[in-house]
């Protein structure tokens, strides 16, 4: 059985994480010097390689050349030859253990760990415990783990994992180190897709690869679940015509579109073109697209308008979620952009959005709404 694409493409070091920059650089100072720590929390967006660095810290603390290679020293990175690292890279670690605390979430599981913590190592330098959602630990679990948080054997090492760091105690997050871990910007996704893409010989079009990325909403091990979704669309014969991969492939299966068509619906609505508006809506309720979460998409890309004209320097922003001809095609929208008159429609359309959600008929609130906007409105010269 062939590997999932996020599973086949793991880092398997530091510098192969994408786009945590300042998290790597301090894991990999705390390696070379020997001062890597015995509690951390990362937390973070879904999919930005939280998880995926806690198995690399776990092959920092075990890399069986840590202390005889000068790369380590010098790197900061683990050798990923010996039978420590391979082990790990092949999820067969046994002093590697991991736990998923939303099935595992209550005191009678902490008190388990407290009293295996204890026993020494089988065949690694370090046990490491790995609690993937940490949030979900209940307020009784959580009191449990507090003195082993504080006070952990020398040989243990405890890496929290989650997406809601709201949600965990302060008595939890105070004993540990915190590492952020940020939603991925476009570009670095589709920079590794295109990596994924080459090694896979997947025929796709730029556009297609574009939307993968977009649906990714910044979590990379979702882009490339989709990217491995649509692969099988495409032959790796190389003696045969493969097929490609299109943009229309990928809006038909995901039922999401690319920014060309919210461009294109953009540039309408300030060109206050009502009958291009209702025709373009008409076209998309036909096509059968998910008009509420186009909708949603719709939003977020007339904000950046918006606020693009109110303040230029955002451009700087933008750049790290959106590619150069995006930016292009974004200033000249805001160009025409007038702020007294469009933000009372995004208010509009967020409420729209809000009974779209819950309405069996999704093309009406958008439709409605957007018609009232440009009904007084005289067509742009």
């Amino acid at each position: 059985m062939a590997l999932a694409f996020h599973r086949k493409y793991r880092p398997k070091k530091l510098s192969e994480l994408v786009g945590q920059e300042e998290n790597i650089r301090i894991l990999q100072n705390a390696a070379k010097e020997d001062k890597l720590g015995q509690a951390y929390l990362f937390y973070g967006s879904r999919g930005t390689g939280k998880t995926t660095t806690a198995r690399l810290v776990a092959k920092l603390l075990n890399c069986e050349k840590r202390n005889t290679d000068d790369k380590f020293r010098k790197l900061g990175e683990p050798c990923g030859e010996c039978s420590s690292c391979l082990e790990i890279d092949n999820a067969s670690a046994i002093d590697l253990i991991e736990i998923d605390a939303a099935s595992n979430r209550g005191i009678d599981e902490m008190r388990n760990l407290k009293e295996n913590i204890r026993v020494a190592p089988t065949s690694s330098r370090y046990k490491v415990y790995i609690i993937d959602e940490a949030h979900m630990l209940t307020r009784e679990a959580a009191n449990a783990l507090l003195k082993t948080l504080e006070e952990p054997p020398q040989h243990t090492t405890i890496i929290l994992a989650t997406t809601e760091y709201e949600k965990l105690p302060p008595t939890i997050t105070s004993r540990t180190q915190r590492f952020l871990f940020k939603k991925l910007p476009k570009p670095r996704i589709i920079e590794k897709l295109k990596r994924i893409v080459e090694e896979e010989a997947i025929a796709i079009e730029p556009e297609a690869l574009e939307l993968i990325a977009v649906l990714g909403e910044g979590s990379l091990r979702d882009a490339e679940s989709v990217l491995d979704q649509m692969s099988s669309f495409s032959s790796v014969m190389k003696d045969k015509k493969k097929d490609v991969v299109t943009l229309a492939l990928v809006e038909e299966l995901t039922g999401r579109v690319g920014t060309k068509k919210i461009y294109e619906l953009s540039k309408l609505v300030l060109e206050n073109d009502k009958e291009g508006v209702a025709q373009y809506l008409e076209k998309m309720n036909e096509e059968g697209h998910d008009l509420t979460r186009f909708t949603k998409d719709f939003i977020h890309y007339l904000r950046k308008v918006i606020t693009l004209k109110a303040s230029p320097r955002l451009e700087e922003d933008f750049q790290s979620e959106m590619t150069d001809e995006e930016i292009k095609k974004l200033k000249t929208l805001s160009a025409h952009a007038v702020p007294e008159k469009h933000i009372p429609l995004l208010r509009n359309l967020i409420r729209a959005y809000a009974d779209m959600r819950y309405s069996p008929f999704a093309l009406i609130p958008l439709q409605i709404t957007l018609l009232e906007f440009l009904e007084n409105e005289p067509p742009r010269a």
